[in-house]
């Protein structure tokens, strides 16, 4: 027969006399089993985390690449006559900038439209860390023929 003793947590056996001590409690290896565990899944959770936000950071990047793509084609389209060219210049901010406008002519030469067309090609250049990013945007343009331009 046995007795338990709950301030203490241990049973004494009636007959020997003995301690039997409670078996309830946590071995060493469970809890060096439940600390790899909780280890392993906290470092796949801080990967988890590292991960977002350096593609918060790329999407940053690349929002304001955008921003920036479309304030040059504005300022490109704006301008009161075209001209054929290349130029590059840069916004102070790590970004740069490329433009490139050609005209393009009908391929028959008997074809004489009332406009000219301009392609115009916006590049903008940034670099994150050894990494060189670019967003390109282009556009058709139709300019109407002046007599200096006829």
């Amino acid at each position: 027969m046995q007795r338990f003793h709950k301030d203490i947590g241990q049973t004494h056996h009636m007959t020997t006399g003995h301690i039997i001590r409670d078996t309830r409690a946590f071995t060493l290896i469970e809890v060096l089993v439940a600390i790899t565990i909780l280890c392993i899944s906290l470092s796949i959770i801080m990967q988890l985390f590292s991960g977002a936000l350096k593609l918060s950071s790329v999407s940053d990047a690349y929002t304001c690449a955008i921003f920036h793509s479309r304030e040059k084609m504005e300022e490109i389209l704006s301008r009161e006559e075209l001209q054929e060219g290349e130029s590059e210049g840069s916004f102070g901010d790590g970004f740069s900038w490329k433009e490139k406008i050609d005209l393009i002519e009908p391929e028959e030469e008997e074809i004489r439209l009332p406009f000219k067309v301009f392609k115009i090609d916006v590049q903008i250049l940034w670099q994150r860390g050894n990494h060189k990013r670019q967003f390109d945007i282009t556009t058709v343009h139709l300019a109407k023929r002046t007599k200096n331009n006829a």
